[in-house]
């Protein structure tokens, strides 16, 4: 009660102060142009609002005339700011329903693992159901900046594709579309030929891996495709000979098209009525932008090869040819390399499995001088490559060669010091499965005078404990700083010595993955070797795999293992003891890399 009465005496004393120092006649109209008299008071809050913003009026209002409120009369400026908020309003509940909306988009994406991105979508191995396929369908209008969508090995989403194509036009920025595996029929194919209108943008389509679309399905599909495209992807879609006719009606409509990738579809190059591949290899001539044709194991005759040719002469920008896994081939390449020397862009050259005769690899020989080009060339799998070893290596531009994979090649030791004059450049060394390396890998590792070496491949070589040991010293000088991959498996002859001797050497720190794994119809105990490779693990920063398989231990060389690894991403390939084969889904392979 005291307090009240002093605020309200000392209102009534600043009233009288102010009639006593400023005092106004009857007569005088306020700023409205009304007849009422206006109080002090009044006057002095209306010169005080007139310095104040609309926006923090009302609070020293309500502090200072509690009337306003009550009346609901709005004050002075009051109105403006409402106007002010009503302009603004819109933009406000347009972004808070963008808000809203991203946070469906986000936790919908939470639910499944993944994280949230406004211009790329990747849901691929998430088990994705129809019910999945129909909401994120909703939520596309929401990504209104999409560019890249890969809902690839869903395979629970085929046949109801049309739930997600009738929403594209909501994302008619994208560029980069893959459904692998996703078990897409010939409906599913033409909902999606039917909604291309709609990405009118789209550069990469990757429908690879699913075999229900290949027999015709594609019909509903190529007519639709945009001159935008780029890139077409159809791995292992079980294409026949009439999708390859239709195909090569599509390319020749592609001005831009720079990537075909039909590889694994073996019944792509039968003949039908002087179509099938023989159309698709003549219209790769009006192709003039490709730079990548991939046709592994599509099973290609010599018959095609000179049809194929015709085209590659017209195609000065090809980069990468890869013709690999077609075993029919033999006897024919000649058909094919007179064409070759046109490439002289070509970058890479795969023919491994394809059962490549002598006069085959005598012919590539030949052109080899004019692919100046070339940095990758793959004969890997064809036995009388190991033959022609020296010819093949003396006519590649050796100081920019990359990769010259020779695995499975039946190499001589003569061939082994051929390919040594290559190593120093490669990036890559492969001889796995020549037993001639057993007790002669010095050849090639002493040609190691550089870390420009990133994978080394020296599996089932029947490498000794002495093999093991060079390969330590090569690590002591600092060669293989850089290797990234060491593929030792299948070489149970080597002894503990030469394991110790290779993990206590050092000089692999950038090494990511290491294969130690025996064969599967052999094992051997690792506990007199551990220590040394529990030693070298801190000096292994980036191993990010380790594959011992048949490797046999005790329960404390097991738990001193997953110690060490315990807080690494390191996925521990292994074979659990017969007794841990309960516990082996936590402690095998099936566990995750953290462990």
């Amino acid at each position: 009660m005291f307090l009240v009465h002093s605020v309200t005496s000392l209102k009534f004393q600043l009233i009288d102060l102010l009639f006593c120092v400023c005092p106004w006649s009857d007569g005088q109209r306020g700023r409205d142009g009304g007849s009422q008299r206006r109080s002090p008071l009044d006057v002095i809050m209306s010169q005080i609002r007139r310095k104040r913003t609309a926006s923090d009026r009302r609070p020293l209002g309500r502090f200072l005339s509690r009337g306003s409120d009550r009346t609901g009369i709005p004050e002075d400026g009051e109105t403006e700011g409402r106007e002010e908020r009503g302009q603004s309003s819109g933009v406000t509940e347009a972004e808070s329903e963008r808000d809203v909306g991203w946070g469906r988009v986000c936790v919908f994406l939470q639910k499944l693992g993944k994280k949230a991105d406004s211009r790329s979508l990747s849901l691929a191995h998430c088990d994705l159901t129809a019910t999945d396929l129909l909401e994120l369908a909703t939520l596309l209008q929401l990504l209104p900046q999409l560019e890249e969508v890969n809902v690839s090995w869903n395979e629970l989403i085929g046949g109801c594709l049309k739930a997600l194509t009738s929403h594209l036009h909501h994302v008619g920025g994208i560029r980069t579309l893959r459904l692998c595996s996703c078990r897409l029929n010939a409906d599913d194919i033409t909902a999606l030929g039917n909604a291309l209108d709609c990405v009118p943008l789209l550069e990469v389509l990757d429908l690879s891996w699913n075999s229900g679309i290949g027999d015709g399905g594609l019909q509903g599909l190529l007519g639709n495709l945009q001159p935008p495209l780029r890139e077409i992807h159809l791995v292992a879609c079980q294409l026949s000979a009439a999708d390859a006719t239709a195909l090569g009606g599509t390319v020749s409509a592609l001005p831009g098209l720079s990537v075909l990738d039909v590889s694994c579809n073996p019944q792509l190059a039968q003949e039908v009525d002087d179509g099938g591949f023989r159309e698709l290899a003549t219209s790769l001539s009006h192709a003039a932008s490709l730079t990548v044709l991939r046709l592994q194991a599509c099973g290609l005759m010599t018959d095609c090869l000179q049809t194929l040719g015709g085209s590659l002469r017209c195609l000065p920008s090809m980069r990468e040819l890869d013709l690999s896994c077609n075993k029919n081939l033999a006897g024919g390449l000649n058909q094919l390399t007179l064409h070759l020397a046109h490439l002289t862009h070509l970058e890479s050259l795969d023919l491994h499995l394809c059962c490549l005769t002598h006069t085959d690899l005598e012919a590539l020989v030949q052109v080899l001088p004019s692919l100046t080009a070339l940095t990758e060339l793959d004969v890997s799998s064809n036995k009388e490559a190991g033959g022609i070893v020296h010819p093949l290596v003396s006519a590649l531009p050796l100081t920019q060669m990359r990769r010259l994979p020779l695995n499975s090649c039946s190499l001589s030791e003569e061939s082994l010091t051929a390919l040594a004059l290559a190593v120093p450049y490669l990036r890559s060394v492969d001889v796995s499965w020549c037993k001639v390396v057993s007790g002669r890998s010095a050849l090639l590792l002493d040609a190691l005078q550089s870390s420009v070496l990133l994978e080394l491949h020296l599996s089932s070589c029947e490498l000794c404990t002495e093999d093991l040991r060079h390969l330590a010293a090569v690590c002591r000088r600092g060669c293989l700083s850089s290797l990234r991959v060491l593929d030792l498996s299948y070489n149970g002859s080597v002894g503990d010595d030469g394991w110790s001797a290779l993990f206590a050497a050092g000089g692999l720190g950038s090494l990511e993955d290491l294969d130690l794994s025996l064969r599967p119809s052999t094992s051997a105990s690792l506990s007199a070797w551990l220590p040394a490779l529990l030693c070298a693990l801190p000096r292994l920063p980036a191993l990010t795999r380790l594959a011992v398989r048949r490797w046999t231990m005790g329960s404390q060389d097991r738990e001193q293992l997953n110690h060490s690894l315990r807080k690494r991403s390191v996925l521990l390939e292994w074979d659990p003891d017969i007794e841990d084969a309960a516990s082996s889904c936590k402690t095998t392979n099936h566990e995750s890399p953290e462990e």
